[in-house]
C-alpha cells in the first residue's frame, strides 16, 4: 500500500511524541490487548489525544470479547477500531475463514472501504435496511474507489452476529468474565509457585511467564503438553511461554494446565495485581448490546425462530436460480459443504506444529496441483481471501519481479474498460497508475487504441489486466495479439479468472502465454458466497513470479515454492498461512468428484445455458454483445436501455422479477440500463426457461405502457415489488388487479408444479428510496419503535 511502517514501543511516549509531531505521520496503530496479553487504556488515551492534535488517525486492534469488560477503544479516543470477530463462535478452521470488523466515527464513514448498510425507507414509509453508499466502491469508482472490496465475509458476519444474539449482554458478560477469572486463577498459580510473569498491566485472557528450573524449565513444559495434546506459544527467545484461554476450556483442560506447567491448583477466589477487577480503569463501564434483538433470542427455540424469519425474507438457490452475472452462483453441493464442520477440518490452529497438520498439507498439496493443472500455471498460492485480494497479491507479484530485474518505473497497468471493477482498484492499491483501454461496440478490445496505449507507455509499462471472457459476455478474438503486444513492450499480463467457469476443462490461461491468473473458488468451484463471502482467491502464475508470491513469517503459503526471493517477511498479506483453510474442501471435493471429463462438462453446460436463454430473450430484449456467430460466452447483456422513453428504468424491472419469484440478474453493470444474465451449468431447463417465461411476460408489461393501457407512473414495474400488506390494502387505486401484482406469472397462479401461490417468495419491504438512505445516512441501529420490521 506505499505506507511506511515503523515499529515503536508502545511505553516510549517521548518517541511517539515526536514521531507524530513530524508532521509525516498519517495514523498509529495500537493493539489493545496487545500480543502477550496486557491492558493499557491509559496508553491508549494519551496516544490517541496526540494523534488528534498531530491531526493523525488513531487505530486501535482489538478483541471483541476483551471488550465486554475492557474500556471501548472510541471510548478512549480512538479514530477507528478493527479486528477479528472470529472471538464470537466461528471455528478457528485453521486461520479461516472469519469476518474483520471495521468501526469508525461518522466523520470518517464515507471514506471507509467495503460494504455499509444503512437504513432508508419503502414505498409505504417504513424503515428498510439496504446497501449504502455505493458510489464510493469498485464497481462504480474503479481506481477512486475506497477499496476493492467485493467478495468478503458475510456468512461468518452473520455467525458472528448470532453468537451476540444469543448470548446477550449479560450471557457475554458472563463468558467475558469466566474467561478472565480462569486466567487470573492460572495466572496466580503460575506466580505462586515461583514462574516469572512478563506482564506489566492488567490482562483479560493472555499471560506470558518464564518457568524454572524446579519446573524443568522450558523443556519439561514442552513434554507436559505434548503428553496433555496442549500446545502453548513458545517465544523466540528459547525461554518465555504464551498462553490464552477461552470459553471452551473446562474444568479438566484447567487442572491439565496445571499439570503442564507443574503447579498446585490455586484458590478460586484470589486477588491479583493483574486482575482487571483490581485496576477499575479499565474496565468498561458504558451499556452494550441494549437492543431488542440482543436481548430476546435467548434459548434455541427462540434463536431458531428468529432465524428462519431472517431467512423468510431472502431469495435464495433454495427458491429459484440466481442469475447475476459474473458472480456464478452454482449449486453448493453438500458433500463438500458436511466436512468443514468436522472437528478434524474447523478445529485446528494455523500454527499448530507441523507434524499436527499433515492432513490439511495433503488437501492443500493436492488442491494446489489440481488448480495448477486445471489453469496451466506452475504454482498456485491459496492464500488470499477473496478474488480482490487474489488480484493484488498477483499485482503485488508482479510489480516485485520488475522491481528485481531493475525495472522498478514500470507503474502502469492497462485495464480494458470491460474488465472487473476489482481490477482498477486493486492495480491503484498495488502502486500501479491505471490506464484504460478502449472496447468496440462488438464489446472486444480496441485492438488499435490498445497499440497506442502501449506504445505511449512503452518505458512504463507494467502491466495489462484481462477479464476473459470479458465482463461483456464475449471472448475476445485479439487476445493472443494483445499478449504478445504487451510482452514484447516489458509488461506482464494478468488475465482475470473470475469468469473461469466459461474455461475450465475447454482452455488453460497458462497456455495463452499470460503470467498469472487468480481464481475465485466462491465461483467456479461450488463454495457458497451469497451474501458477499466467504471467498478463497488462489493466485496462479509462471515460475519466473513464485519467488515474489505472498508469503508469512511462520509457515510457508505455497508448498510448491522453495525459492522465496528478497524479503520474504516483508510480503505477508494474510494472518493466517493459507487464508481461509477450512472451506478448501469444498473445491477439493468439487475437482474429485467431477473428474477431468466432468469439469470439462459443467463448463460446456454453462455455456449451453446461456446461449440457450439468449436466443429465447433475442426477439424481446436487444442483446448488447455477441460474437460473430451471434453467440455469447456463460453470460449475456440484454439491453433495457430503450424502455426509458416509456418511464421503465432497469430497475423497475429487477424488481418486477421479485414478484415472480427470482432474484435480479446484474443490473445496469457494466453497461448502464442493462441486466446480465449468468444461469451456470446447475440450472435445469425447466429453471432456465422459467426465468425467461418472467422476461419475456414482464416485456409484455412493458409493451402495456408504450400502448398506453398503463400510465407510466402507475404500473406493476412502478410498484414492484409487492408486498402483502400491500396487496391486501382496503384501497386498492391501480389499473391492474391485485392477483397481477403479486402473481403475475401463469405458474404461480395455475397451481402446477412447485411454483404455485402456497410457495410465493413475498417480499418484506416495498421499493426502496436509495436517494433517502444515502442523504441521511443512518449506520447504528436506532430502538425497535423507529425501526418497525426492518
Amino acid at each position: 500500500l506505499n505506507f511506511t511502517v515503523k515499529v515503536m514501543d508502545f511505553n516510549n511516549m517521548s518517541q511517539m511524541k515526536q514521531e507524530l509531531s513530524s508532521g509525516q505521520c498519517a495514523a498509529c496503530l495500537m493493539q489493545y490487548p496487545d500480543t502477550e496479553g496486557n491492558v493499557y487504556p491509559d496508553l491508549v488515551r494519551q496516544v490517541s489525544e496526540h494523534c488528534k492534535q498531530n491531526k493523525a488517525l488513531s487505530v486501535v486492534a482489538t478483541d471483541l470479547l476483551a471488550l465486554i469488560m475492557i474500556q471501548s477503544p472510541g471510548k478512549l479516543g480512538a479514530d477507528i477500531a478493527i479486528g477479528s470477530s472470529q472471538r464470537f463462535g466461528v471455528p478457528v478452521g485453521f486461520g479461516g475463514p472469519h469476518a474483520a470488523f471495521f468501526a469508525t466515527k461518522e466523520d470518517l464513514v464515507r471514506l471507509m472501504p467495503g460494504r455499509v448498510i444503512g437504513i432508508s425507507k419503502d414505498s409505504h414509509g417504513k424503515p428498510a435496511l439496504r446497501l449504502a453508499m455505493q458510489v464510493r466502491e469498485q464497481h462504480i469508482r474503479r481506481d477512486k474507489a475506497t477499496s476493492n472490496i467485493c467478495t468478503a465475509q458475510a456468512l461468518l458476519a452473520n455467525m458472528a452476529s448470532f453468537y451476540a444474539v444469543y448470548h446477550g449482554p449479560h450471557g457475554l458478560k458472563q463468558i467475558a468474565q469466566r474467561v478472565h477469572r480462569n486466567t487470573i486463577r492460572l495466572l496466580h498459580a503460575l506466580q505462586s509457585d515461583g514462574y516469572e510473569v512478563f506482564n506489566t498491566h492488567p490482562v483479560f485472557d493472555t499471560i506470558k511467564v518464564k518457568p524454572t528450573a524446579k519446573h524443568g524449565g522450558l523443556d519439561g513444559v514442552k513434554k507436559r503438553a505434548a503428553e496433555k495434546r496442549i500446545n502453548l506459544r513458545y517465544f523466540e527467545d528459547g525461554q518465555s511461554i504464551g498462553l490464552s484461554l477461552d470459553e471452551t476450556v473446562t474444568t479438566q483442560d484447567f487442572s491439565d494446565l496445571l499439570y503442564v506447567f507443574n503447579v498446585p491448583a490455586s484458590s478460586s477466589e484470589i486477588s491479583n495485581s493483574l486482575s482487571l477487577w483490581n485496576a477499575t480503569n479499565t474496565l468498561r463501564t458504558d451499556h452494550i448490546l441494549s437492543q431488542p434483538v440482543f436481548n430476546s433470542h435467548h434459548s434455541e427455540t427462540e434463536i431458531l425462530r428468529y432465524m428462519k424469519k431472517l431467512e423468510n425474507k431472502d431469495v435464495s438457490l433454495a427458491h429459484s436460480m440466481i442469475s447475476l452475472g459474473s458472480c456464478t452462483l452454482k449449486l453448493n453441493a453438500t458433500t463438500g459443504i458436511i466436512p468443514c464442520s468436522w472437528p478434524t477440518v474447523n478445529q485446528l490452529h494455523p500454527f499448530a506444529p507441523v507434524e499436527q497438520t499433515q492432513g490439511y498439507v495433503e488437501l492443500i498439496g493436492e488442491l494446489e496441483q489440481d488448480l495448477a493443472e486445471i489453469t496451466g500455471y506452475d504454482h498456485v498460492c491459496l492464500t488470499p481471501n477473496s478474488g480482490a485480494q487474489g488480484e493484488y497479491t498477483g499485482l503485488r507479484a508482479i510489480t516485485g519481479y520488475l522491481a528485481s530485474k531493475g525495472q522498478s518505473q514500470r507503474k502502469v497497468c492497462l485495464i480494458p474498460t470491460s474488465a472487473h471493477g476489482t481490477n482498477p482498484a486493486s492495480a491503484k492499491m498495488a502502486g500501479m497508475d491505471v490506464q484504460p483501454i478502449k472496447t468496440t461496440k462488438q464489446g472486444t478490445f480496441d485492438i488499435g487504441h490498445l497499440k497506442e496505449q502501449v506504445d505511449r507507455y512503452k518505458d512504463t509499462l507494467g502491466a495489462i489486466m484481462i477479464t476473459y471472457p470479458s465482463t461483456f459476455g464475449v471472448f475476445d478474438t485479439e487476445l493472443m495479439e494483445t499478449i504478445d503486444l504487451v510482452h514484447k513492450a516489458g509488461g506482464q499480463v494478468y488475465l482475470d479468472g473470475a469468469n473461469m467457469n466459461a474455461q475450465v476443462g475447454l482452455c488453460r490461461p497458462g497456455d495463452f502465454g499470460t503470467d498469472v491468473s487468480h481464481l475465485n473458488l466462491h465461483k467456479t468451484f461450488g463454495i457458497p458466497h451469497g451474501g458477499g463471502g466467504p471467498g478463497v482467491g488462489p493466485v496462479c502464475v509462471k515460475s519466473h513470479l513464485a519467488p515474489f508470491l505472498p508469503q508469512h513469517a511462520l509457515r510457508p503459503t505455497c508448498l510448491s515454492v522453495t525459492d522465496h526471493g528478497p524479503d520474504p517477511n516483508m510480503r505477508t498479506f494474510c494472518s493466517a498461512p493459507f487464508g481461509s483453510a477450512s472451506i478448501l474442501p469444498i473445491p477439493w471435493a468439487y475437482i474429485k468428484l467431477l473428474g477431468r471429463q466432468g469439469i470439462r462438462k459443467a463448463t460446456e453446460q454453462a455455456i449451453l445455458n446461456a446461449n440457450y436463454m439468449l436466443q429465447r430473450l433475442r426477439p424481446y430484449y436487444p442483446i448488447k454483445f455477441v460474437n460473430q456467430n451471434g453467440l455469447c460466452a456463460h453470460e449475456f447483456i440484454i439491453d433495457c436501455s430503450d424502455f426509458e422513453k416509456y418511464g421503465v428504468i432497469t430497475m423497475d424491472i429487477a424488481k418486477r422479477l421479485i414478484d415472480y419469484g427470482f432474484h435480479s440478474p446484474t443490473m445496469s453493470w457494466p453497461v448502464p440500463g442493462s441486466l446480465m444474465i449468468e444461469p451456470t451449468e446447475s440450472e435445469s431447463l425447466a429453471e432456465c426457461d422459467r426465468l425467461c417465461d418472467a422476461l419475456i411476460h414482464i416485456r409484455r408489461e412493458v409493451d402495456k405502457i408504450s400502448e398506453g393501457e398503463w400510465p407510466k407512473d402507475n404500473n406493476p414495474l412502478k410498484h414492484a415489488p409487492h408486498t402483502a400488506e400491500d396487496v391486501t390494502r382496503s384501497n386498492w387505486d391501480r389499473p391492474y388487479s391485485r392477483e397481477e401484482a403479486a402473481f403475475p406469472a401463469p405458474w404461480q397462479r395455475d397451481g402446477k408444479g412447485p411454483f404455485d401461490k402456497l410457495s410465493k417468495i413475498w417480499p418484506a419491504v416495498g421499493r426502496l428510496n436509495d436517494a433517502y438512505g444515502d442523504k441521511h445516512l443512518q449506520c447504528v441501529m436506532p430502538p425497535v419503535h423507529q425501526t418497525g420490521n426492518c
